[in-house]
């Protein structure tokens, strides 16, 4: 075995199946591209709940907290207070709908560094931030860096690993969300007693897009993509990194090359060519994938559960406690993620972990509406609301290891082929931005009238999502890339769509 070499037994259509190790450290550092996410997922969530944020941007929250008499679930129902959380989605949302030609014509690597330096910008301005006004302004400059990333990241590390490892390496980037959460959360406990806590806790968002951005700048962009772009003497160097200095790949290379002239010879591409019938399966897989991923429930758990916990009856410095929790058995449930989601398969991870996130939030319903009853005057014991703590780290356990992964590995690379790739991808990320805006935008309101209730809600919607992989998922597990039609055309379903169309099926690429 040669020195830095992993030898991993993949050599379908001829091509070599070692890891390099600088591979390896390559897709770390695109990875990190989850970190800025993360962070700001955790950040965004714990300075809602200090005192010294709310007394400056948002004093009716605050009164409604020092209230005698108060409705817990309504009182953080403030839509000026949900527009901080949001407005960064909906710039991601804009954001990701340029990103899809950004990385075709820039490349993937220009896209992560774009998407870092605007970040960076962003979370500066929220560390200094002296009036409302900067604080949105910074906070939608967020958002077209984690749509820039968003975007760019995950097609990075699909287009470098091998296709048998493509689970194991896209993990990475649902790992880093989870580090960037865990991370957050751990300052926000530290930094609540501080009057200026919550502008150390902004402002430091800074650090992982630096991390990100320098990283990037040391890294190749990816053979597929520099082949695109005509770069083929920087292609050729970028493979061999790839795939060794001692490995043959002229076959590789040219295939990369044939794939690139074929969508060439085909025409670019427009936006348009998704919504051709050929194609109806990937259109209808890129938009309910991210929207059912949504609907169960997970992000506003996650931006609102310092706010959650103290419903539950937890104090200030206890809600960011039990948040942390939450988010570091979140981190360790993607790591079991990454160890068996090339070996299980994708259906049995969405309909498994489905199954278990309906019976948890049905569970904490039960126990909310039995102690806080849907007055919200009630209070609940300390024992339940640990059994509520538990009830939520088994739930987002369950989405660790399935819906999270999942939703951002197969939009990426498993289920477009290659011609509508960059579009799809697109529609997904885009699809998955709007209705985080939609859902954070309203959950406090929803909240406030739903009470227990809006568990069963998202249990519901949970229900119908797992019924939908049942019924009409394919297994994409371990599909190359030029077989990417077959998974459509042997379906009971989609075959009556795909089988006779013109959808392109290219040779292999980077298997």
């Amino acid at each position: 075995m040669a020195e830095g070499v992993f030898v991993i037994d993949d050599n379908r259509g001829g091509f070599s199946g070692r890891i390099m190790a600088s591979m390896v450290i390559t897709s770390i550092v695109a990875a990190s591209g989850g970190l800025i996410f993360g962070y700001d997922i955790g950040i965004s969530r714990g300075v809602t709940t200090m005192e010294p944020f709310l007394k400056r941007f948002f004093p009716s929250v605050l009164r409604k907290m020092q209230a005698a008499d108060r409705n817990v679930y309504c009182i953080f129902d403030s839509e000026v207070l949900t527009s901080f959380t949001s407005s960064l989605y909906i710039a991601g949302f804009a954001a990701s709908l340029v990103a899809g030609r950004l990385t075709r014509s820039l490349g993937r690597k220009a896209t992560m560094i774009l998407g870092g330096c605007t970040f960076f910008v962003g979370a500066a301005l929220n560390g200094a931030t002296v009036n409302i006004a900067l604080l949105f302004i910074g906070r939608i400059l967020l958002g077209f860096g984690v749509g820039f990333t968003n975007q760019a990241t995950p097609v990075y590390l699909s287009e470098m690993a091998p296709s048998k490892w493509h689970g194991a390496f896209n993990t990475g980037f649902n790992f880093m969300i989870g580090t960037g959460v865990v991370a957050a959360n751990a300052l926000n406990y530290g930094s609540a007693r501080l009057e200026w806590g919550w502008r150390l806790s902004l402002g430091l968002a800074v650090v992982p897009a630096l991390i990100m951005t320098l990283g990037a700048l040391f890294i190749s962009d990816t053979p597929s993509s520099l082949v695109e772009r005509g770069k083929l003497e920087e292609a050729e160097r970028a493979l061999r990194r790839a795939r060794g200095v001692d490995t043959d790949i002229g076959d590789e290379l040219n295939t990369l090359i044939k794939s690139s002239e074929a969508i060439k010879a085909a025409n670019e591409e427009t936006f348009k060519t998704i919504f051709e019938r050929q194609y109806r399966p990937h259109l209808v897989m890129s938009i309910a994938i991210p929207f059912f991923q949504q609907l169960t429930g997970i992000n506003v758990i996650v931006f609102y559960a310092p706010i959650l916990f103290q419903t539950v009856g937890f104090g200030s410095d206890s809600a960011l406690m039990a948040s942390l929790i939450l988010c570091t058995v979140n981190l360790f449930s993607i790591l079991v993620s990454t160890g068996i989601v090339d070996r299980c398969g994708r259906r049995i991870l969405f309909i498994q972990g489905g199954t278990q996130m309906f019976l948890c939030q049905v569970a904490v319903a039960c126990v909310m509406g039995s102690q806080i009853g849907s007055s919200g005057t009630g209070t609940i014991p300390k024992s339940y609301a640990i059994l509520v703590l538990v009830l939520m780290c088994l739930y987002a356990a369950r989405f660790g290891w399935s819906w999270c992964p999942l939703t951002w590995l197969i939009p990426s690379h498993e289920i477009f082929p290659l011609k509508i790739r960059p579009t799809g991808q697109s529609i997904s990320i885009a699809v998955s931005f709007v209705f985080t805006f939609i859902l954070t935008q309203t959950f406090l309101v929803i909240l406030c009238h739903f009470k227990f209730g809006i568990f069963l809600f998202y249990a519901g919607w949970i229900l119908v999502m797992t019924l939908f992989v049942v019924i009409f998922l394919p297994e994409t597990k371990r599909i190359p890339l030029e077989s990417v039609n077959t998974i459509w055309e042997n379906h009971w379903y989609w075959k009556r769509f795909v089988k006779g169309g013109s959808a392109m099926v290219l040779p292999k690429q980077m298997d």
